[in-house]
């Protein structure tokens, strides 16, 4: 869904703020928002102006602001674009959770619908492949932090998959 609505990063960051402090509070305030955003109250007045307008939210000045269908299920893919960019980068990359989390939401703007589906079938293809598996990973966690392979892991699970192969 990426791109697919032709939406700004920004507009994206809004709806994903939203749907929060909705799960949250139950509705989000233009003040929370602003808050959430790091920006003055007056700057989000235009934006969820312009979110009304595309049918997205449901907003009155000075009162409450809540998604619409179309805007709580766009949302909701953005927010799931963020947890699986966010859980690769960090549980398969071994990338700290903070910056996974600050590269997610940069990279959830731009990564389109089959590629994120094409990475939630490697993580899960990591996480049952016999051969893959927690071993594996662990093997890339050593990886990462040696700066090498352990070679007589690296000896063992080749010989094993030589063997297997006659």
């Amino acid at each position: 869904m990426a791109n697919q609505n032709n939406f700004s990063e920004n507009l994206e960051d809004y709806l994903e703020i939203i749907l929060d402090l909705q799960r949250t509070n139950k509705v989000a305030r233009s003040k929370d928002i602003a808050e959430r955003m790091g920006i003055q109250r007056g700057s989000v007045t235009s934006m969820l102006k312009n979110l009304s307008t595309k049918g997205l939210i449901d907003y009155e000045p000075y009162g409450y602001v809540t998604l619409t269908d179309q805007g709580e299920t766009i949302a909701e893919e953005i927010e799931r674009r963020h947890g699986i960019i966010k859980d690769f980068l960090s549980r398969v990359l071994m990338v700290d959770d903070e910056k996974a989390d600050g590269i997610a939401c940069r990279m959830e703007h731009v990564v389109d619908r089959q590629t994120i589906d094409r990475l939630v079938n490697f993580i899960h293809f990591l996480d049952t492949c016999p051969k893959m598996g927690k071993d594996w990973l662990q093997a890339y966690v050593t990886f990462c932090k040696d700066g090498k392979p352990d070679k007589k892991t690296c000896d063992t699970c080749m010989e094993q998959t030589l063997s297997s192969e006659k």
